[in-house]
């Protein structure tokens, strides 16, 4: 599971929980069929479809100058019905 950063949980996330998807961040390398490989292997459900999309970094100022920080991608992994993954580790900032 090295792919899998953590769970996310926003409005958005949330509601999806009731079409059976789930969403989280994984490593920018990480490719869809990785993903789906270590989701039905460690988790034993199987996945009918992965959407991604890379979200941007955000600026940063430190004092005059702009720095920023790092993009990093997002999974919304859909289960066929009757499959579930427990909540996993989510991330506190």
């Amino acid at each position: 599971m090295d792919g899998i950063k953590y769970a996310v949980f926003t409005e958005k996330s949330i509601r999806l929980l009731g079409n059976n998807q789930y969403t989280s961040n994984v490593e920018s390398g990480s490719t869809r069929t990785e993903i789906k490989h270590w989701v039905e292997l460690f988790f034993g459900v199987k996945v009918i479809a992965i959407n991604s999309h890379r979200v941007p970094g955000k600026g940063r100022r430190m004092g005059p100058i702009m720095g920023h920080t790092m993009h990093y991608k997002r999974m919304i992994i859909t289960l066929q019905p009757g499959y579930s993954i427990p909540p996993l580790i989510e991330k506190r900032t």
